[in-house]
């Protein structure tokens, strides 16, 4: 149906798009939860939103889920998963059509599941993709300022947010779960709604934590929780499933289970390191660090190593405002910045490149290469050993979005490994 608002584009005035938006939207969720026999009602479900930490957030509660002996979906802007099968997610897009999720979720119920984990955005909800779906639980990560152009103000973004954990103050579900992050600013507000289960969730609620290299670890008690990811964010993410978890009656044990193993969270962090062979040692880590507070806590995770940074994180025509600012936190981190194409859109992207690089005062430290692989493998050849090369923005981003649509398939991960395995035979 999407052709019928398309078609209106041309011929109707902003000003009246604007004023059917809202119930055009609304209608297309309503029809595909009727069409489905509104699947959601079969299934405990469990979203998951804020500005950051939304896919990992989703994929390690799936996993302490299944380890619990659940049959479980998850939806994400990494990928679908239904019953151990996995999909990558090829839309551009963390929340796909009403019909797109409603079918996901009646497959989820055809297949037996009994929990549905799906992540959620502010722009999901500003076009109504979560209604009808009788939300469980919600988790709130964090919340700083992103799609400000979208949305029109932080307020806005803010209230789209919110709109979901209305959703399940006024859910049929019983019980009801809201989860939230209390050492963020506006965690409080996300709890302030009438439901069953209200969980806040701080690093006040742990004995003991602790960084590594390769790891963190979280101590509750005498019960020592240890997770392959890296830096602080992570500890949130994980803490966050944790306090839903173990409200659900998932014992330590079982987390520690489920997350001791994990394999790596693909776009999130996701590390490559060239083989012991290789003329030198470097590590090479993508990830979807796209705000000026996701891209310093990534900097933030590697400290007192030398960092090559390959970032172009402003997709083109929206949120020009971080442009110079995620440059200058570039500065701050990296000793050498490599500024590259990245998602332009209909805008030119070297005009991208040099708005962030106006946000630095050393020029010296900092140089442009359009082509994505060259940057990357430039990056890669540049590095010295026991350094890091920290590629942020794509994540697991299937395209490079150019002019009218354009799209060229895409995988930072696989370029990378592609370029380790050049240097380790050189």
């Amino acid at each position: 149906m999407s052709y019928l608002l398309d078609t209106l584009k041309r011929f109707l005035p902003k000003s009246i798009l604007k004023i059917i938006r809202p119930p055009y939207h609304l209608m297309l969720a309503y029809l595909a939860a009727v069409y489905y026999r509104h699947p959601s009602r079969n299934l405990m479900i469990i979203g998951v939103t804020g500005t950051k930490g939304k896919s990992s957030v989703t994929e390690l509660l799936a996993r302490v889920l299944t380890t619990n002996g659940h049959t479980v979906a998850s939806l994400s802007t990494i990928a679908f998963t239904l019953n151990g099968e996995t999909e990558r997610n090829l839309f551009k897009m963390t929340m796909p059509g009403r019909f797109f999720v409603q079918r996901f979720l009646r497959r989820a119920v055809d297949a037996g599941c009994t929990h549905a984990v799906i992540e959620m955005t502010s722009e999901g909800a500003r076009q109504f993709r979560h209604r009808f779906i009788e939300l469980d639980a919600l988790i709130f990560t964090n919340l700083t300022p992103e799609h400000i152009e979208s949305h029109g103000s932080f307020s806005a973004y803010k209230a789209a947010k919110l709109s979901l954990a209305t959703a399940v103050s006024t859910s049929i579900k019983r019980p009801r779960y809201l989860v939230a992050n209390v050492d963020d600013e506006h965690g409080a507000d996300f709890l302030d709604f009438e439901v069953e289960y209200k969980l806040p969730y701080s690093l006040k609620n742990m004995s003991f934590y602790s960084l590594h290299k390769d790891s963190i670890s979280l101590v509750f008690g005498d019960t020592t929780i240890r997770v392959p990811l890296v830096g602080l964010f992570n500890v949130y993410n994980v803490l966050a499933v944790i306090t839903l978890a173990r409200t659900l009656n998932i014992s330590l044990l079982t987390i520690d289970k489920a997350l001791r193993n994990l394999p790596p969270i693909k776009g999130r962090v996701e590390q490559f390191t060239t083989p012991k062979t290789a003329p030198k040692q470097i590590t090479a880590v993508v990830d979807y660090a796209h705000t000026p507070d996701s891209l310093e806590k990534l900097y933030q995770a590697f400290p007192n190593a030398p960092k090559v940074c390959v970032l172009g994180n402003t997709g083109g025509g929206r949120d020009t405002w971080k442009r110079p600012e995620m440059g200058a936190i570039a500065e701050r981190h990296c000793e050498q910045i490599i500024l590259t194409n990245e998602d332009p859109y209909d805008e030119d992207p070297r005009t991208i490149v040099e708005a962030m690089r106006s946000g630095m005062e050393d020029q010296s430290k900092v140089e442009i290469i359009m082509d994505r692989r060259l940057a990357i493998r430039t990056a890669i050849n540049n590095c010295p050993d026991g350094g890091y090369v920290l590629i942020s923005g794509k994540g697991t981003d299937p395209y490079i979005m150019g002019p009218r649509g354009s799209k060229i398939p895409w995988s930072d991960a696989e370029v990378v490994k592609e370029e380790l395995a050049a240097i380790s035979t050189n």
